[in-house]
């Protein structure tokens, strides 16, 4: 299959490498995101070696890696003897290499394992043998917790030896819809609801199958990778895994808020912070506040979410049924799949749209921020403002099938007079998402008003951008001025 997207990444460690000099960079991320692919398209046209480390002993990976350099170099000696100790290999590269040679270590949380002196031997390598040197240092590691604390961190010897890092994410929708270009939006939405931007997952189902079949033969099915994945991931990143697995079963259960979570877990307050604290950082979860918040780490209207939407369709629909598909029985689960999975898509295509509004080209205004806003009684799906142009956006998505109306469009007028965010003087737009498209009223009306409206097939960038760029944004001011000049000139 041909290498997808990652152009920004290899854009970025193509940058670092026309820099002169030694060079230390640590690339990290979530398994299976991609990784060493990245590496490898990067090494593929220069001088250099890749070792992936593994769970073997130190001596048994310290024989590989003289094996790979001692081939790399005609040295049949090294390549049969392999090296004694890491400070051997690096007193091999400072006298080996000549100008520009890229060294890149995978999974070194691995050999961290081995050996729990290993940051302050590479510590001793970089600043004795390899600063002055052309080589090209990669690390890279799969425990993002272990990335960030014992090689990113500031009490890792190995701080601040580092030139740069690159954190690797999910893809987003447009990219991941690369790997299935066949599929229409509604069809790829269902499975990137399931798989999220992660390459491996989306490798994982077949674009042979249907989406029930995919979730039956690719997921309900133990042994099948994605049936466990989510546990595994846990296991390698955290200590005690069971108590996350707790907290992330109790937020798909609509357990939100602090309280809830910590009376449904049974964790102690002081103790949940932590593990909320750690899950956000493996981009699992995310706190979220209503977007027109003034200082949103102090508000109390915070809710708790999970953000990835793998690990969010594997604790509504696996495991909590785990009993039963362990056994062959997985009618269960599949049937609470068709009772709501197409709710799970509408929350999917409602971040999509959130995601979307960032990337208009050319906008009403230079938007600050983006996201939900809500109260006790009511919630927007978009809100999008600028406190230096006092203008703000107002948003709903609406996965339905049927178009969406005036009457739509009349309630977030309503609503949004409950957002009291700059009310004295700002200027107001409006924008509207359907999966089916719009009454042609509606079209009627934002043909004269503030408003974009956006069919769901309409999502691919660049039609999106060409939309917005054909729409003339004016405020209701705007408007109701040009209308009293109207009927002047009359």
């Amino acid at each position: 299959m041909n290498f997808i997207n990652r152009k920004k990444e290899l854009n970025l460690l193509g940058q670092f490498y026309k820099e002169k000099g030694f060079k230390f960079i640590v690339v990290y991320g979530r398994r299976r995101v991609g990784k060493t692919e990245v590496i490898k398209r990067f090494i593929r046209l220069k001088r250099g070696i890749y070792f992936l480390a593994d769970q073997r002993s130190e001596i048994e990976q310290l024989r590989e890696l003289g094996r790979i350099i001692g081939g790399n170099f005609n040295d049949f000696v090294l390549s049969r003897r392999g090296f004694a100790d890491w400070l051997e290999v690096f007193e091999y590269l400072k006298n080996k290499v000549k100008g520009k040679f890229v060294f890149a270590l995978d999974e070194y949380p691995y050999l961290a394992a081995k050996n729990k002196a290993i940051n302050s031997i590479f510590q001793k390598g970089i600043d004795e043998y390899l600063k002055n040197t052309g080589i090209f240092l990669i690390l890279c590691g799969s425990s993002v917790s272990f990335m960030e604390e014992n090689v990113l961190g500031y009490k890792s010897p190995l701080y601040g030896r580092r030139t740069g890092d690159l954190h690797l994410l999910a893809l987003n929708f447009e990219e991941s819809r690369k790997f299935f270009p066949d599929y229409n939006f509604a069809d790829f939405l269902a499975i990137y609801s399931i798989t999220g931007g992660i390459p491996q997952y989306l490798l994982s189902l077949s674009q042979g199958l249907g989406i029930s079949d995919n979730i039956q033969e690719n997921i309900f099915k133990p042994g099948k990778f994605l049936y466990n994945e989510a546990e595994y991931l846990l296991k390698e990143e955290l200590r005690e895994p069971g108590n996350y697995l707790s907290v992330l079963k109790a937020i798909s259960f609509g357990k939100t808020k602090y309280t809830e979570i910590a009376n449904d877990t049974g964790i102690g307050y002081n103790s949940l912070m932590k593990y909320l604290s750690v899950l956000e950082n493996l981009k699992l979860i995310q706190k979220e506040v209503p977007v027109t918040e003034k200082n949103p780490a102090k508000s109390k209207r915070g809710i708790y979410k999970i953000v990835d939407n793998y690990f969010r369709f594997w604790f509504r629909y696996v495991f909590p049924y785990k009993s039963d598909i362990e056994i062959g029985r997985p009618g269960e689960a599949m049937s609470k799949v068709k009772e709501s999975f197409n709710l799970l898509k509408s929350e999917v295509y409602e971040n999509i749209c959130r995601e979307k509004v960032w990337s208009i080209k050319r906008k009403p205004f230079n938007f600050e921020r983006v996201g939900r806003w809500w109260d006790r009684d009511c919630e927007i799906d978009i809100v999008a403002f600028s406190a230096k142009e006092k203008k703000i956006l107002f948003g709903e998505v609406k996965w339905s099938n049927k178009p969406v109306g005036e009457n739509i469009y009349q309630k977030l007028k309503e609503k949004k007079n409950k957002v009291m965010w700059g009310s004295a003087r700002r200027r107001e737009y409006y924008i509207l998402f359907s999966k089916s498209g719009f009454t042609e009223k509606l079209k009627e009306i934002a043909k004269k008003e503030p408003l974009i409206l956006v069919k769901f097939e309409d999502l691919k960038t660049r039609e999106v951008i060409a939309k917005f760029e054909k729409v003339s944004f004016v405020s209701a001011d705007e408007i109701l001025t040009a209308s009293r000049k109207k009927k002047k000139a009359g």
